[in-house]
């Protein structure tokens, strides 16, 4: 998909679904990185991040990325996951945050030409259909090449485009750490 500089661009982030899919690859999103990315494809007018919280006195290990964030140029949408039992009697926590991203994309397309969806989740399937009738450009960014794929079919063939996240992650990721270091000049070998 091509991205024009002049365009109005809005990054739309299902924090959860993107952290399952890069996990799928052996990524670790660099958020600096990815910010900077976008930026140089278009006018970048909304960063936006998507996420449930533990809401507890223990440390949530989510949180530090989570100011890291909204101090760095991204809008922070979050909301308290709910806590529950699970048949074996486990304490679990769910948080969805469709809604909400839903309703502020459908607000941001009245003013962005191009929208990037970091999301794989099927049910954003008829929001994608809703945004492009309103002249709006939509990309999808998931993976399709982990077993199982992260994107739903219908999601992938409902966008304008579909950005398999493997192919920009040196653009966007932290170097693999299962690489190895490139030899220094002190190496004896």
């Amino acid at each position: 998909m091509a991205f024009y500089k002049d365009e109005r661009l809005a990054l739309f982030i299902d924090g959860a679904n993107l952290y399952s899919s890069a996990r799928a690859l052996g990524l670790e999103i660099d958020f600096r990185k990815l910010l900077k990315e976008f930026q140089g494809r278009g006018r970048l007018i909304r960063a936006s991040y998507y996420t449930a919280l533990v809401e507890s006195d223990d440390y949530s290990p989510i949180r530090p990325l989570v100011d890291w964030l909204a101090y760095n140029g991204f809008t922070v949408v979050k909301k308290a996951a709910r806590e529950y039992t699970d048949r074996e009697g486990r304490k679990r926590h769910r948080g969805n945050m469709d809604v909400e991203l839903t309703v502020d994309m459908l607000e941001t397309a009245a003013h962005a030409d191009h929208i990037v969806l970091f999301s794989g989740n099927g049910d954003f399937r008829r929001l994608v259909e809703a945004v492009k009738a309103r002249g709006v450009r939509v990309s999808i960014v998931s993976t399709n090449t982990s077993s199982p794929p992260m994107v739903a079919d219908d999601l992938r063939r409902e966008a304008d485009a579909f950005i398999e996240l493997e192919d920009i992650a040196e653009m966007i990721a932290r170097p693999r750490r299962d690489q190895p270091d490139a030899p220094s000049l002190d190496d004896d070998d």
